[in-house]
This record gives structure tokens, C-alpha cells and sequence, in this order.
């Protein structure tokens, strides 16, 4: 929430706090909870805060959202896991509200947080990256421990619409292009140049911009962002350039050919028959071929068909998807797809049942917890240090109760990782499943909308001829 102006720096960190409270969403209030503050009067404690430390103006707090499956869990328990969350991401640091709205068809949690911290006075700075290095892994621990879905961090095959879930920027600039067309680029340069000057011109005549300050960067045509050259490797920084364009030419690299030797190798060959293709199956290879004009452009001109190798990705999934499950029609599909939901289902009621086993052990699980962070207190007060009683005699009667119970800490840790392992496994294969019918659904959403539009051009046509049949 950025700074609204000298007439009022809070703006928009004040209607944050009162939308987000609001007690038609929150059920009159009873889903509003904070940290290190009151929410009711939680603005005037963070101006506070801004005002003791002098830090009113600039960045003004942040405004986090939550956002779980659609009737996969009850507001009480998103409450709770948001409050979970927000212990552990902000710890005592920050003040920070949080509620709940169950107004929508997706339960959901706000969680509004001031941009100065209470303790120190430092600003909070959000780092490219921070989404993928700390949030979601939050996020998805807590809900494995609740059972409920979570999203994989590194998964890059989801769909167009799913860009939110991942971080964004590395999305939307396509790392897996840039860098390796920034590489061919600078190498083509380095080996024509005289010297660093008249690389820096081959590189503005390729239609990229040079930022020369402690780092050399570069920015393509269609790249938002400079890339620091250093960045792609020892052999780019501005130093190993320099070098490079003194020694490379094309004799060196003539050079380095001959140096190789010949080897003679064996090589054996299995042929197969070429399998016959279905109508279904040859639509999409077809799709596939087409976009394979990609190839004929010039190399540094890739980033202009972002889009088209997204889709053609896209595609090549979905016709490995044909292949796999051996699709040859429309019905085959619908079968598969049936098929595929059941297992999902399936999946999904194995992993709800590992984790109801794992709620049972609860008890022991937490007393086994509380054993391990009272091993360096008992370890003191064995060695003589009495100022630690009290965790001793705590750690003695927890290892009567767990004993008593017919555990001992061993068995216990050894539990522990036989259920998180058996839940991994349960989760990762209903992930699997999901990934498999979401590629088949979209496969039969373009086949259904296409059979729609050739329906209509159908019966345009006919309404056509009809017209134009002379009238006797």
C-alpha cells in the first residue's frame, strides 16, 4: 500500500484495515484476529509505530490474501491457519491484522500488515523470489498438516491462468528464453568485435539497450528488465568479455576444433514401424507442425513468440495425453476421463486417511515436541546447572506419560516419519492424478468448443443456400 500524499500518507492503509474488517464478511467480527496489536484500534497503534521511528511517508504496509480450495475447509480452520501463517512469516515483528471472509463461494483470509516494524523500526522489503523461497512453503506445510490441497512451487506446466500462483516475474520475462538467447548473442558479438567499444555497438545494433555501471546489463527488445551480464555465467561478466574479445576469434575456435580427436564409435540402430496415427491424434500433431515455423526465425528474435511456445507446449502435452492413455475418440476420452476422476477420488479419501491416522498419534507427537526442545535444558541440568529444575522435572514427567502410553521418544520420531513420508507420498500422487485430468478436461473444452463453432458455421451456411434457392 503505497503513500497517498502529505494530506493523508495512510490512505490506503486505513481502508485496507476497515474493508478487510468489515463484520459482513467476518461474521460480525468473530473472524478478526491480529498480532502484536488490537484490531480495533490497530491503524492508530501502527501510526504510532511510523511516528516513534519518523518512517510516515513512503511504503505504507502490505495486504497478503489467502485463498483456499472451494469446499475444502471451514472458515474456523482457515482462521486458524492463517493465523499460524502469520506467526511464523511476521513472527514479533510486525503489527499485523487478519481475518477471514466467508461471504464468497472460495473461503479466504486477508492479512493487512504495517510496513515498519515495531521492534527495530525497520521497513519490511519484499525480494523477487520471496513468494517462491518463503511464502508458499509456509502456506503449503500448514495445509499438509491440515490435509488440504496445496500448490507445487515447482511445477511450471499449469496453465495461463494459473500465472498468480507462481512467481510472477520470472513468468512473465520466460527465464527459460531469455538467458539462453542473451548468451548466444553476446558470444556472436565477442567473437566479431575489435574491441569492448564495438561490442557495445554490435549489441545496440541487435536492438539491445547497455546500462554500464558496476555491472555491465544488457535488455533485449520485449524484456522488461536489464539482465546483469555477470549473471549468466563466469565467462559474461564485464572483466571475462574484455578478455574474451582480445583472444577469440575465428581461428581460435578453429584451433580448439583441431585440438579435439577423432574417435570411431559403434552404433546400433533398433528400428520401429512408425505407428499409425487416429484423426484425433494427427489434428494435434498437425497443430504442432504448424508451429514449428519458430525454428526458420532468427534466434534473437524468440522473444516475440513467448505466447506461441507456451501454447506449444501446451500442446505437445496434450498430445503426449492422447498417446499415453491410447486415445483414438471422442468417447475414448469421456471413458478416460471418467476413469481418471475416480482416481482422483480415490486418492484424495487415501490421503484424508493417512492424515485422520496421523491426528490420532497427535497427542504423542506433541509430547515427543516438547521432550526434543527440553533436550538442552536436561543436558544443563545434568551437568550440574540447578537453574534448569523446573525443564527437568517437566522433561522427566513428559517421558513418564509418553512411557506410560507405550512409546518412547525413538518410536515416536520414528512414527512421526512414517506418516509425513506415507502423507508426501499420498499427496504427490493426488497431485499427479489432478495434473492428468485437468490436462484431458482442457483437451475435451477445446474439442467441445470447436464442435460448437462448426455447428453454428453449419447452420449459417444452410440458412445461406436457403436464401439464395430461387423461390417457385
Amino acid at each position: 500500500m503505497k503513500d497517498s500524499g502529505n494530506s493523508f500518507h495512510a490512505r490506503h492503509l486505513k481502508r485496507a484495515l476497515d474493508y478487510v474488517m468489515n463484520p459482513e464478511k467476518t461474521q460480525g467480527g468473530r473472524l478478526v484476529g491480529a498480532i502484536n496489536c488490537q484490531a480495533d484500534m490497530a491503524f492508530e497503534q501502527m501510526m504510532d509505530t511510523k511516528k516513534q521511528f519518523g518512517k510516515t511517508d513512503k511504503r505504507q504496509g502490505y495486504h497478503i490474501i489467502l485463498s483456499f480450495k472451494e469446499d475444502e475447509v471451514e472458515p474456523d480452520r482457515a482462521f486458524e491457519i492463517t493465523q499460524k501463517f502469520v506467526a511464523e512469516y511476521l513472527g514479533d515483528a510486525y503489527e499485523a491484522v487478519f481475518v477471514v471472509h466467508d461471504n464468497t463461494d472460495h473461503v479466504h483470509s486477508h492479512i493487512v500488515f504495517n510496513s515498519v516494524s515495531f521492534v527495530d523500526g525497520k521497513k519490511y522489503r519484499y525480494e523477487k523470489g520471496d513468494w517462491a523461497k518463503y511464502i508458499q512453503p509456509i502456506t503449503n506445510k500448514l495445509c499438509q498438516e491440515y490435509g488440504l490441497s496445496i500448490i507445487d512451487v515447482e511445477d511450471g506446466s499449469k496453465e495461463k491462468k494459473h500465472e498468480n500462483y507462481k512467481d510472477w516475474s520470472e513468468y512473465r520475462e520466460g527465464s527459460f528464453v531469455w538467458a539462453d538467447m542473451i548468451k548466444r548473442d553476446l558470444d556472436a558479438c565477442i567473437l566479431q568485435a575489435n574491441d569492448f567499444s564495438g561490442f557495445l555497438e554490435l549489441l545496440s545494433e541487435k536492438g539491445y539497450e547497455v546500462k554500464q555501471g558496476k555491472y555491465l546489463a544488457v535488455r533485449p527488445q520485449g524484456m522488461t528488465r536489464f539482465r546483469r551480464c555477470k549473471t549468466l555465467g563466469e565467462n559474461y561478466s564485464q572483466e571475462a568479455i574484455v578478455e574474451r574479445i582480445a583472444k577469440e576469434d575465428l581461428s581460435f575456435y578453429q584451433s580448439q576444433n583441431e585440438e579435439r580427436q577423432a574417435a570411431i564409435v559403434k552404433c546400433y540402430v533398433k528400428r520401429y514401424h512408425r505407428a499409425k496415427m487416429s484423426g484425433l491424434q494427427k489434428r494435434y500433431y498437425a497443430k504442432l507442425y504448424r508451429i514449428g515455423k519458430l525454428k526458420k526465425k532468427p534466434y534473437s528474435q524468440v522473444w516475440k513468440y513467448r505466447d506461441d511456445i507456451r501454447k506449444m507446449h501446451k500442446l505437445q502435452e496434450q498430445y503426449l495425453f492422447l498417446v499415453r492413455h491410447k486415445i483414438e475418440s471422442a468417447e475414448e476420452l469421456v471413458s478416460v476421463l471418467d476413469n481418471l476422476t475416480d482416481k482422483k477420488k480415490e486418492a484424495s479419501k487415501e490421503k484424508s486417511k493417512t492424515y485422520k491416522a496421523k491426528e490420532r498419534f497427535k497427542d504423542i507427537f506433541d509430547k515427543a515436541e516438547q521432550i526434543r526442545e527440553l533436550d538442552d535444558a536436561e543436558s544443563c541440568y545434568q551437568s550440574g546447572d540447578t537453574f534448569f529444575e523446573d525443564e527437568h522435572n517437566a522433561w522427566e514427567r513428559l517421558n513418564t506419560e509418553l512411557l506410560a502410553q507405550g512409546y518412547s521418544v525413538e518410536e515416536v520420531e520414528s512414527l512421526r516419519k512414517k506418516y509425513e513420508s506415507k502423507y508426501a507420498q499420498d499427496c504427490k500422487a493426488e497431485r499427479a492424478v489432478s495434473k492428468e485430468l485437468s490436462l484431458g478436461r482442457s483437451i475435451w473444452k477445446e474439442l467441445t468448443v470447436s464442435a460448437s463453432a462448426e455447428e453454428k458455421q453449419y447452420d449459417k451456411e444452410t440458412i445461406r443456400d436457403r436464401k439464395e434457392q430461387p423461390i417457385r
